[in-house]
């Protein structure tokens, strides 16, 4: 069953949990060949059942769960908040990304989307382009993240230490 994940890690976004769980947006992504939506709504509300207009989609709903690993690990496609953790996890995880900002923030997410976008690894969005960018989409055209080189990291830290 092919299946999108949506997280806003431990944030409070409910303006994304209700672009992901509108009509416009289960409608794309059955369009897509979706049929299964999971929502992880962190602090914020999690969202009032849909009629069934859209019955072809299983929607799950939840907090918080001591790992999202499960998740990002059964997902086809992930949405999440322009959080670095989130992006990251996702990309290591070797999964299409779509990020997603939150426009009442002044912060460090616009760039990392941005930067991310850049390099190839994610598409990004606002709430009110999500079903825009849903029905769009090309994941094929999506590259791979670089994995980390933690050896190189180390080695810097050794030097600027002193240790080596």
């Amino acid at each position: 069953m092919k299946s999108m994940f949506i997280t806003v890690s431990t944030t409070s976004f409910d303006e994304l949990i209700a672009a992901a769980h509108s009509p416009p947006a289960l409608q794309a992504l059955q369009s897509r060949g979706y049929q299964k939506l999971v929502l992880q709504a962190g602090w914020g509300s999690l969202p009032q059942p849909q009629p069934s207009s859209s019955p072809a989609a299983a929607v799950e709903a939840f907090w918080f769960k001591d790992s999202l690993a499960e998740e990002l690990q059964s997902a086809d496609l992930v949405i999440s908040h322009a959080g670095a953790g989130s992006c990251l996890e996702t990309l290591e995880n070797e999964k299409p990304l779509i990020v997603v900002i939150n426009d009442k923030l002044m912060n460090h997410q616009l760039e990392l989307a941005k930067q991310l976008h850049r390099d190839g690894c994610v598409l990004y969005c606002n709430c009110s382009t999500l079903v825009e960018t849903m029905q769009s989409m090309n994941l094929s055209a999506l590259k791979p993240f670089p994995p980390g080189q933690p050896e190189k990291f180390a080695s810097f830290l050794n030097k600027v230490l002193g240790l080596q």
